[in-house]
């Protein structure tokens, strides 16, 4: 269970929680003297809820170490991430809805380009688009061996996922992608664990065949696999917290996570911030806590692109009324980690914190929000699994501890 002690403390009433995640939101200067994408954007909601609020910056796994999407959410949702760890095979199944029980083994899949000699001269297959992936993703589907089950879906794009079902199996299996060009898509798949070794032969069983079926395609001709996982049989939100919990996120990913810790998530039509915000106020009388993902800052950031992560962030800025209007009880703008664009990459650094709240709220100093004013902010320097606490403090959800 995530943060134990807090079990006896929490007492269930009528507040609202948002936490806003503004995805690889902490950066560094672009050019050097020069503003972080954060501090380079013109915020005056954010600015605002900085004044009335309070700030910190957040440690998603712990310092130094760079942080991938999968565990830095879960740091956020309160879940020690080196203890609660979760393949992404698992978190790939999870974000499209393809059941992973405990005993199944899921698989992250790419489909890339091969040339004449098998090896590979795209990891992405031209990043080949959704509707032109999705019958190649349905002929691996159609791939078949005796003894288990398997199911392939569709992620996103170029990327899926394969779950295989049957007696026996275990996930420690070594990572198949060697994440580089000019070489074979795939390693032989090896048992981590001589359990495994079975579930081993099967998998490869498997990728011997789908290579065959794949042979004639002009474009995404061979793929490659990584993140081997079962279902982490993780504790849920109303188990831990006792909140109805929903996320609204536009990529699989970030839904997958949100369903491993029992959060419902919304399917909606849509991708701008104002969407996402309106969902939220649909669903309004029906949760306690609302999970809100914004995507593009993050992307835009391992792209190198400043000037396209600086208006997202404007984007969301210009929206955050729209959240407000509905009154919540307590507001976290934060981001899952640092994505700064002179990177192209997510990073270690610390990421910013907002902390707003309509009673009991003690203010610091500071009256705008980016990177270096989060930094001296007062809520300090914290891990990310402080922020659910500080949340459910703030609603007024925990009892005092002790006599």
């Amino acid at each position: 269970m995530p943060h134990d002690y807090l079990t006896q403390l929490i007492q269930k009433n009528d507040t609202k929680i948002v936490l806003l995640v503004i995805d690889g939101v902490g950066g560094t200067p672009f050019t050097p003297g020069g503003p972080t994408a954060l501090e380079a954007a013109q915020t005056p909601t954010l600015d605002k809820l900085a004044a009335e609020g309070c700030l910190g910056q957040t440690i998603p796994i712990r310092r130094g170490i760079t942080p991938g999407s999968g565990p830095a959410h879960l740091a956020l949702f309160g879940y020690e991430p080196l203890e609660f760890a979760v393949g992404r095979g698992a978190l790939s199944a999870a974000g499209v809805g393809l059941p992973v029980k405990a005993g199944d083994v899921a698989a992250r899949g790419n489909l890339c380009t091969l040339d004449a000699d098998g090896n590979v001269t795209d990891r992405r297959a031209g990043r080949i688009s959704h509707a032109d992936a999705a019958p190649i993703v349905e002929i691996l589907n159609s791939v078949q061996i005796p003894g288990v089950e398997v199911e392939v879906r569709q992620v996103k794009e170029y990327r899926f996922v394969v779950t295989m079902r049957g007696e026996g199996l275990s996930p420690e299996l070594a990572d198949t992608d060697p994440q580089a060009t000019g070489v074979p898509p795939l390693l032989p798949v090896k048992a981590a664990d001589p359990k495994a070794e079975r579930t081993a032969q099967l998998y490869q069983q498997w990728i011997e065949k789908a290579f065959e079926a794949l042979a004639n395609q002009p474009r995404a001709n061979g793929f490659n696999l990584r993140g081997f996982a079962t279902d982490p049989g993780f504790p849920s939100y109303e188990e831990a917290y006792q909140l109805r919990a929903a996320c609204v996120a536009v990529y699989p990913m970030y839904k997958g996570v949100s369903r491993l810790v029992g959060m419902d998530v919304i399917e909606f039509d849509g991708t701008h911030p104002d969407e996402e915000f309106a969902v939220v106020k649909d669903l309004w009388e029906d949760y306690d806590f609302f999970f809100t993902h914004i995507k593009k800052t993050d992307s835009y950031g391992e792209d190198g692109n400043f000037e396209g992560k600086v208006k997202v962030i404007e984007e969301v800025d210009a929206a955050i009324p729209d959240l407000m209007a509905l009154e919540p009880d307590v507001l976290i703008v934060t981001g899952d980690h640092s994505t700064p664009a002179a990177m192209k990459s997510h990073s270690w650094h610390e990421v910013p914190l907002l902390l707003w709240a309509r009673k009991n709220i003690r203010p610091d100093l500071e009256t705008e929000f980016g990177d270096r004013v989060c930094a001296r902010g007062g809520l300090g320097t914290i891990p990310a699994t402080d922020i659910m606490p500080l949340a459910l403090a703030h609603t007024g959800r925990l009892k005092k501890y002790g006599a």
